[in-house]
């Protein structure tokens, strides 16, 4: 499902990736841990086409990032779903029509979408609030009605970049069940958390830990860590 070779990204002068390299199978659920700025948001926003490849091969859901254009885009994210850090809500929208809105891309009638978002929120604790503009939720409830609207669709990626980072201790742990119910059904996720916790209490995850845009740590054997030697020439070379 996701097949990532020697992946490397700058801004500017400064590497925030450097020679990433892991595959994770299709049902498979990734954890990226690391401090601020080691690099997770930049791998997330390259696996869901956000950014551009530079240095490196991926493979995301059958799609090759190397060769995408922007025209492909749509297609990806009917199968990359991802839960931002900002949370990228309509404030003047409900809670409903925020979560409905991808299955409106798609066409799917009123009632089956009605049925799914439902279904959702009952499981995010939001079915009470489903009728308030967004605008008027608290920053935890927003943050659930994100990755509400992600999972939606049923995608068969979900990347979440920190989704408890809002959240209460007993919501952060209700929100995992929702990501490990969804993984259970063959849906392959990446979330990037500080939060130890969670990766505590699922310990057969995989784990990737990132520092310095470098690949430190990680418990499975489809992860490569990061070769210093190639870090230097990469940051040493044109």
């Amino acid at each position: 499902m996701l097949d990532i070779r020697h992946l490397s990204h700058n801004y500017g002068s400064h590497w925030a990736l450097k020679d990433c390299s892991f595959t994770l199978e299709k049902g498979g659920f990734l954890f990226l841990s690391g401090p601020s700025g080691a690099g997770k948001t930049t791998l997330l926003r390259l696996l869901h086409g956000a950014l551009p490849l530079q240095r490196g091969q991926a493979q995301v859901a059958g799609f090759d990032l190397a060769r995408l254009r922007s025209h492909d885009l749509p297609a990806l994210r009917r199968h990359v779903s991802v839960v931002f850090q900002d949370f990228r809500i309509l404030p003047a929208r409900t809670a409903f029509a925020n979560i409905a809105l991808p299955l409106e891309v798609r066409g799917l009638d009123a009632r089956a979408s009605g049925r799914r978002v439902r279904a959702v929120a009952r499981a995010l604790g939001l079915e009470h609030r489903l009728d308030t503009p967004a605008g008027e939720l608290s920053g935890g409830e927003q943050q659930r009605v994100a990755v509400a609207r992600a999972i939606v669709v049923n995608p068969q990626v979900l990347l979440a970049d920190e989704p408890t980072g809002n959240l209460d201790p007993d919501l952060s742990l209700r929100l995992m069940d929702v990501f490990m119910q969804f993984n259970a059904y063959g849906t392959t996720v990446v979330l990037a958390t500080h939060n130890p916790e969670l990766i505590r209490r699922n310990p057969a995850a995989r784990l990737i830990h990132l520092d310095d845009g470098m690949i430190t740590h990680a418990n499975w054997p489809g992860a490569r860590l990061s070769c210093r030697a190639d870090a230097c020439d990469l940051l040493e070379g044109p």
